[in-house]
Order: structure tokens, then C-alpha cells, then sequence
């Protein structure tokens, strides 16, 4: 039996007791806290954990010399990860953006798009780095298009001749292919969103049905979302089963690769933070955690539009990023801002250079920047969506285009660190925009104060004068004598 002590006739728990009670609501306070923290990381754990075992299963089944039959049903929930995430890009964009447009008004919208094109353009156009000389004979890639034909194609895609056929076809060197022309679509759901806000009462109704299609989009999105740890899985392991050699390829073009990997690590770990940590004065590294899923999405899809939903989804939730913010600029960075393509495109063209041992002066490097620039912007959101704008870049500098095989053999490794790096700088960009708001916000409401503030000394201030007027004994006395000088002049009359 315990014993028990008596204060006032009432039984006191002995201190052996109370010191397993306080260890056992420490025990439950840890588990509490173990739960809350699983249940608020538990999609990003198993996104992680699919990228692993996927990994594990591709090296296991990699041995079994599958059929070309029996790798498309391996690949198959992989392919329909992909589906998934391509069938959503549409309505998420076009919706997003007209109602994102139509919530800003003119000026607001003018200075944050004024500032995402010059963040765009800033880091995009920081050069990557120099690659090694090494050379691996695999067959010619050739191509005929011309520089003028990007900067034509470009303004081509933002105009489109019929909208209906820009949601699957986009415009190369003046004809049609198979793709969406995902520049129009927002060049187009901006200017809508605009008029809209333009029209006013009657254009509520219209804004209305945007954002409501917007609300149920992202309800979408997160349901796609709990099935992207297992459609990853199947999708890493099926690249590792279709891999040939793996070590002829690191070994011929490790340097290429190494050099490629190394530029998107200095400007995605040291360059993006150090732009964000200098708008907002935060810690950059806090917020790129609240979006690990995206950017596991990024690195098994290679596709920062199929990256697309997760990463607006991430941003608002767990970056507490406005949504008129993030479903504005999100989706425009995802078709323009390209800062990984434009490293990875610098470096293969510098690569090229130094395997024909041809030297580049300062003005073929500065025409390198610039037409790697232009051709991101115009490069599809797609994996190996921009092994083919190289070829502009060799073109425009006079380099032949045969070299080019050597990149197609190595794209699936490099493009994995190169849309990382894209969607980053979207994530990081949505991010100073927000800042930038919310201190342009605060600012409005500060002087809103103060001139509540002067209007209330003003008004009292009034009041006051009135109240001295009222209540003065000298006018008290002298209402009260011309009162009595009235009584007695009538009195005489």
C-alpha cells in the first residue's frame, strides 16, 4: 500500500507518486507534439520516402532484364503521376491569374509585375560556370533554326492566333507542334483578369466564377497531392531501370555533369537566399522548408508546370504567402522564369566551345547570356524541354550543333537539379513579392492612422472653441446684461 499524506483531513499524493504523474504528462507531451509534427509532415515524409524506395526498387528490378512490355507497366503509375499534375496546369493557370489580375488593382498590379520581370530577368541572367573539355562519340544532333527565329517565335507564342488551340499547340520557327503554349495562355489571362477589374459591377459575376473555379482547382490539387509519394516512387525507379551505362557516362562527361550540378548548387543555395535574405531580411532557408515537396516533385517529374499546383498549394499554406500574390506570379515564373535552364544552357555551350577547342571573346559570352535568356523564357516547362534552344545558342555564336547528342545522353541527370533551380527561384520570388506587399501595406495603414489621428485633434479642437464659447463666464455675463438692457428698453416703451 502507498502511503498517502493528510493536509485538512484531505489523502496528498507522496512525491514518488507526483513525480510519475509529471513524467507521465512529459511522456504525453511528447507524444503530442511527435503527432502534431507527423501529421503536419507526414505528405512531405512519404514524398521523401517514395524518392528512396524508388530508388531501391529501380536497383532491384534493374537486374531482371525487363521487356520493353514489362518497363511500361513498371512505369505505369509513374505516367500517371505526370497525368495527373499535366491535366491540372490548364484550368490552375488560366484561372489563377485572371483571378489574381482582377484582385490587384492597376497600380499595385503594374509595380509587383514590374518587379517579378526585373527579378526574372536579374537571375536569369547571372552566367553559371565553365565546364571541362571531354568528348564521348555518340551520333549528330542537327538543327536549322536561326537566332531571329527564337526572339519571332517568342513574340508569336505570346500572341496567339486562336486560344483554343494555344492549351495544346505552341509555335516554333512559324509552324505548329504539339505542346501548350503556356506564355500566351498567361500573357492572355493577365490582360482578361484586368479587364475584368475594368468593367466593374458587371464584371463581379465573371471574377466570381474564376475564383470559384480557382477554390475547386486547388481542392483537386490536394488530393493529387496524396498521390504523388506513390507515383514518384514508380517514376525514379522506372528512370533507373531504363538507364544503360550508367559509369561510361558519368566517367566520359563527369566533369560536364559535376560542372552543371555545381552551378545550380552556388546560385540555388548561395546566390536565390542571399536575394531574398536582402528584400526581407529573413532567414531563406526557413522558407525553402516549407516547400520540400514541391521540389521532391520537381526533381522526379523535371517539370516545374507540373511542379505548378504543389508549389502554389506549399506556398500559401506553409509560407503563409498571399494568394493574390502567389496565384499571380507563381504561374508566370513557372513559363518565364527559367534560372536553372539558362546555367545549364550556358554551361553546355561553353562545353561545346571547349570540346571544339574554340575560344569565346567577350562579346560571344555576352551573346551566350542574352540568347540564353531569351531562349528560357520561350523553353517549355517539360523535361528536356530546353536541349533543343541550345542549339540557338550554338548557332548564334557559330559553334556546330553535332555535340548536341552528348547533352540528350546526360539530360536526365542534369535536368533534374536545373528544375529544382527553376522552381526555387519562383518559390523565393513569390516570396519578396509578399514582403514588398505587406511593407507597402503597412505603410498605407500608418498614414491612414495618422490622418485618423488629425482629424480627431481637429474635431476636438472644434468642439472645444464651441464649448469655450458656451460656457465663458465673460459671454455668460454679457448675454445675460444685454438680456436685462432688453427687458428694461421694452419696460420704457
Amino acid at each position: 500500500m502507498e502511503k498517502k499524506s493528510e493536509i485538512n483531513g484531505h489523502a496528498v499524493p507522496s512525491m514518488a507518486s507526483t513525480g510519475r504523474i509529471v513524467e507521465q504528462s512529459a511522456r504525453r507531451s511528447c507524444l503530442g507534439k511527435l503527432t502534431e509534427f507527423l501529421r503536419k509532415n507526414m505528405l512531405v515524409i512519404m514524398t521523401v520516402s517514395g524518392v528512396l524506395v524508388g530508388v531501391g526498387l529501380g536497383m532491384m528490378v534493374r537486374g531482371m532484364n525487363l521487356t520493353k512490355a514489362q518497363m511500361t507497366y513498371f512505369a505505369f503509375p509513374g505516367e500517371m503521376l505526370l497525368r495527373m499534375l499535366k491535366m491540372i496546369i490548364l484550368p490552375l493557370v488560366v484561372c489563377s491569374l485572371v483571378s489574381g489580375a482582377a484582385s490587384l488593382d492597376t497600380r499595385s498590379l503594374g509595380k509587383l509585375g514590374g518587379i517579378a520581370v526585373a527579378y526574372f530577368l536579374v537571375t536569369t541572367l547571372i552566367p553559371g560556370v565553365g565546364a571541362g573539355s571531354l568528348s564521348l562519340g555518340l551520333e549528330s544532333l542537327s538543327s536549322d533554326k536561326e537566332t531571329t527565329d527564337s526572339f519571332l517565335d517568342l513574340a508569336r507564342n505570346l500572341f496567339p492566333s486562336n486560344l483554343v488551340a494555344a492549351a495544346f499547340r505552341s509555335v516554333p520557327i512559324g509552324t505548329e507542334t504539339d505542346g501548350m503554349n503556356i506564355l500566351g495562355l498567361v500573357l492572355f489571362a493577365m490582360v482578361f483578369g484586368v479587364a475584368l477589374r475594368k468593367l466593374g459591377d458587371e464584371g463581379e459575376e465573371l471574377i466570381r466564377f474564376f475564383n470559384a473555379f480557382n477554390e475547386a482547382t486547388m481542392v483537386l490539387v490536394s488530393w493529387i497531392m496524396w498521390y504523388i509519394p506513390f507515383g514518384i516512387m514508380f517514376l525514379v525507379g522506372s528512370k533507373i531501370v531504363e538507364m544503360e551505362d550508367v559509369v561510361l557516362l558519368v566517367t566520359s562527361l563527369g566533369k560536364y555533369i559535376f560542372a552543371s550540378i555545381l552551378g545550380h548548387v552556388i546560385h540555388g543555395g548561395i546566390v536565390l537566399p542571399l536575394i531574398y535574405f536582402g528584400f526581407t531580411r529573413k532567414n531563406p532557408f526557413s522558407f525553402l522548408s516549407g516547400l520540400i515537396t514541391p521540389f521532391t516533385t520537381a526533381f522526379a517529374t523535371c517539370s516545374s508546370s507540373a511542379t505548378l499546383p504543389s508549389m502554389i498549394k506549399c506556398v500559401e499554406e506553409n509560407n503563409g504567402v498571399d494568394k493574390r500574390i502567389s496565384r499571380f506570379i507563381l504561374p508566370i515564373g513557372a513559363t518565364v522564369n527559367m534560372d536553372g535552364a539558362a546555367i545549364f544552357q550556358c554551361i553546355a555551350a561553353i562545353f561545346i566551345a571547349q570540346l571544339n577547342n574554340f575560344e569565346l571573346n567577350a562579346g560571344q559570352i555576352f551573346t551566350i547570356l542574352v540568347t540564353a535568356t531569351a531562349s528560357s523564357v520561350g523553353a517549355a516547362g517539360i523535361p528536356a524541354g530546353g536541349i533543343i534552344t541550345i542549339a540557338i545558342i550554338l548557332e548564334a555564336i557559330g559553334l556546330p550543333t553535332n555535340d548536341l547528342s552528348l547533352m540528350l545522353a546526360v539530360d536526365w541527370i542534369v535536368d533534374r537539379t536545373t528544375t529544382v533551380v527553376n522552381v526555387e527561384g519562383d518559390a523565393l520570388g513569390a516570396g519578396i513579392l509578399h514582403h514588398i506587399n505587406q511593407q507597402e501595406m503597412k505603410k498605407k495603414q500608418e498614414q491612414q492612422q495618422q490622418q485618423a489621428e488629425l482629424a480627431e485633434v481637429r474635431v476636438e479642437a472644434v468642439a472645444n472653441v464651441q464649448a469655450e464659447e458656451e460656457t465663458s463666464p465673460l459671454v455668460t455675463h454679457q448675454t445675460k446684461a444685454s438680456a436685462a438692457m432688453s427687458e428694461a428698453i421694452e419696460s420704457v416703451l
